[in-house]
């Protein structure tokens, strides 16, 4: 029989196999190797403390995808002989934490030693899975660090998170993304000096990366085996591109980045910027938005901030709305473009939205009283004895159309809510209104 000889394992660097992804090899082993984040790794700044072991506390690191959130947790384990311990919100559920919690219990009674628990995608836990990690951090059995991607005041109980630090990382810089790209191209630990890239492919691979660490070692490790297949030393901007052919969109819909480009969409409309509003529906509808959702906000907008300075605002977008429900993706593109342009350029007024608003301030606050007994309904057996419907006046009967008479209640006689503006076919209205006002309330 033949004997077969074991294969050498691959060689390890810095603790790490060889064959471990690149954005693992390349993990900052201290806070030195740390890229961006100076607002809270600076001297005396609220996470150095935590990692350097000042004032332990448990922490919700919140921000974007590859900033550095794992790595932070880790190096917060390494000070003191912390023990380390990773869950995934995806996969983990109570029986997994409550493990968790009495292992650091027994560990902290009988050793002294404190657990560091990171949690990914905490966000995506439970009310009841949440509420578990209550006492074990208010005990301090075990220092919490959540790392979401989304804002953690909507998606974290509010005990858990008075009893945390809430910080928010930054998206890298391309400066930030340059320094690690050229530190994994020449570390022992990454590429070791075997590749150089063109000026142009480097520029494109930060563009690429949008702001996102592991998105871009991931990206520059795929580059660099498909030079090594084509038996080249440079990675060129072909290259990149065989590799990746469009930057992530980051933007998750039922998170912070999903309320943030709708903000921003909506205040690009509100301020005519018309480019600005389509990139942020281009953002939306690459990253998978409900376009229904999209042409919901739409038809709110034209209402609350065009009006009656545009009139036609409102069918455009409610017809936009009807394409995208019967019609749906990709076609229903253009009709949301096109009623975003169309509000983006009409002229802009708030007067609808004000008017009612003021109204019902006023009806919430008491204006409530009762109808004057001319405008009550007259149908009925038995009004005309009420006095109700006797002495009005039918507003045709007069050449004009328009004739004196109280139509508010005693209160709220004079009291003015629509305020046209000059802006648009609502400057009609802005000479109308008055006039109209004037002969209705006798003050002509």
């Amino acid at each position: 029989m033949f004997e077969l000889e074991e294969p050498e394992a691959p060689a390890a660097v810095g603790g790490l196999a060889a064959t471990a992804p690149l954005a693992v090899r390349m993990r900052p082993r201290t806070l030195d190797e740390v890229v961006g984040q100076a607002h809270l790794l600076a001297p005396g700044a609220p996470l150095r403390r935590l990692v350097e072991g000042a004032a332990p506390a448990s922490v919700l690191l919140y921000g974007p995808p590859g900033t550095g959130k794992t790595t932070i947790a880790r190096l917060m384990s390494q000070h003191g002989e912390r023990r380390f311990v990773a869950l995934s919100a995806l996969s983990s559920g109570v029986k997994e934490l409550r493990a968790v919690i009495d292992d650091a219990r027994r560990r902290l009674d009988r050793t002294g030693q404190t657990t560091v628990l990171f949690i990914d995608e905490v966000h995506r836990f439970s009310k009841t899975q949440q509420d578990a990690l209550l006492g074990a951090v208010e005990d301090r059995l075990v220092l919490l660090v959540g790392a979401t991607t989304e804002n953690p005041s909507f998606s974290v109980v509010s005990p858990l998170l008075s009893r945390s630090l809430v910080l928010q990382l930054q998206s890298l810089t391309d400066d930030d993304i340059g320094v690690l790209v050229d530190r994994a191209l020449a570390d022992p630990r990454g590429l070791d000096g075997r590749f150089t890239m063109a000026p142009e492919a480097r520029e494109q691979l930060l563009r690429l990366a949008a702001g996102d660490a592991r998105r871009v070692l991931t990206v520059l490790e795929a580059a660099a085996d498909a030079a090594l297949a084509l038996g080249n030393a440079e990675i060129d901007a072909e290259i990149v591109r065989t590799v990746v052919e469009e930057a992530s969109v980051r933007y998750d819909r039922a998170g912070d980045q999903h309320y943030d480009v709708i903000s921003a969409f909506i205040k690009s409309i509100r301020g005519s910027d018309v480019d600005a509003a389509l990139h942020y529906l281009a953002r939306m509808i690459v990253a998978g938005e409900d376009p229904r959702f999209i042409a919901r906000r739409l038809m709110v907008h034209a209402s609350e901030d065009v009006g009656m300075a545009d009139p036609t605002a409102l069918p455009v977008a409610v017809a936009a709305a009807q394409v995208a429900q019967l019609v749906g993706l990709p076609e229903a593109r253009l009709a949301l473009a096109q009623a975003t342009v169309h509000l983006a350029t009409a002229p802009k007024s708030n007067a609808v939205i004000s008017a009612i608003d003021a109204a019902m301030a006023d009806v919430r606050a008491g204006g409530v009283q009762a109808v004057p007994p001319h405008l009550r309904d007259g149908h009925y057996a038995g009004a005309a004895k009420l006095g109700n419907a006797l002495g009005y006046r039918y507003p045709h009967n007069v050449p004009e159309g328009v004739l004196e008479q109280q139509y508010p209640p005693d209160e709220l006689v004079g009291r003015d809510y629509y305020e046209p503006t000059n802006h648009g076919a609502e400057r009609a209205l802005a000479d109308r209104v008055p006039k109209l006002r004037r002969v209705i309330r006798g003050d002509r």
